[in-house]
């Protein structure tokens, strides 16, 4: 996404935008040059609270040092969150930059690149809820979780398990959802989790109740591809968000009256009517492949 189009996108709405992969690995990547325009949004819009506004800034690089060079560059720019890989970029350098984050009043977002090459084959590896038990140790705010719904997909009750791996401070033992003891984190610090990969304005009943309020849901396409433009389409999100949100509140189940909810709240909101429209139609149909050995 260009700086430009993350500017657009971050017009009129409680949100943030964050660069995005790998294009900070390669050498002719200028994080002043790119971080600069990038930042231009984090200034909030007009009705936009400062802390509800924000860019996720890549810190990635090739060496350790470099890395926290981007991290205190983001800083001095007033970019309240930077970016980590945490898997390629490997744990000693997470913890690295966790531990700069941390004093320095930053958020560190946390990507998952490369997980899928190793939790994604049942006979070899090992599975991400292992991954992200490794990561809540190694530091970090919030993490890539995948969605159930969407094109990220997994298995509902396992990944429910590790997320309230990544959260919680004390987990029974359910073998059931992937936890095969329970675990007491005392007083580590807990992870969001953050749920993204092909999800639209038809899935926030399902986001809603899978993972409540503790949560980050991370609309790419689903915003930007919204036919009036990012704004309407980010508008789009954050009423389907809301009236799902009232409706659990109200004791209205999810599950069961999503669709209703949502088709209810596109009476008063047109830009997410025409979200509707666009989306109703997109699926992603497959098993899960995270599943437990029966």
């Amino acid at each position: 996404m260009s700086p430009q189009t993350e500017t657009k996108a971050g017009v009129g709405f409680k949100a943030g935008v964050k660069d995005y992969k790998l294009t900070y690995y390669t050498p002719e990547y200028e994080t002043k040059d790119t971080d600069i325009l990038a930042a231009f949004h984090v200034s909030p819009q007009l009705g936009v609270p400062p802390e509800e506004a924000g860019a996720a800034v890549a810190a990635e690089s090739s060496t350790c040092e470099e890395m926290i060079k981007r991290a205190v560059f983001a800083r001095e720019l007033g970019v309240p969150i930077v970016m980590h890989d945490y898997l390629t970029g490997g744990f000693t350098a997470n913890t690295t930059l966790a531990h700069y984050c941390r004093d320095n009043g930053l958020l560190l977002h946390i990507h998952r690149a490369m997980h899928a090459v190793i939790d994604r084959q049942k006979n070899h590896g090992m599975h991400f809820r292992v991954l992200a038990k490794a990561l809540r140790m190694s530091g970090g705010d919030h993490i890539h979780s995948g969605t159930v719904v969407g094109k990220l997909e997994g298995e509902r009750e396992m990944t429910l398990g590790f997320v309230d791996l990544l959260r919680d401070d004390f987990i029974e033992k359910d073998r059931a959802r992937g936890i095969f003891f329970t675990q007491d984190w005392v007083s580590m610090p807990g992870v969001i989790p953050v749920a993204l990969g092909g999800i639209h304005v038809w899935h926030m009943p399902a986001l809603t109740e899978i993972f409540g309020d503790d949560s980050v849901l991370q609309f790419g396409g689903g915003t930007l591809g919204h036919p009036w433009g990012n704004a309407p389409g980010a508008t789009a999100n954050r009423v389907a968000l809301e009236a799902c949100v009232q409706a659990r509140n109200e004791g209205h189940d999810l599950a069961r009256e999503g669709n209703e909810i949502i088709r209810a709240a596109c009476k008063w909101s047109p830009e997410l009517a025409a979200a509707c429209e666009v989306w109703k139609a997109i699926k992603f149909e497959f098993e899960p492949v995270d599943t437990i050995d029966k």
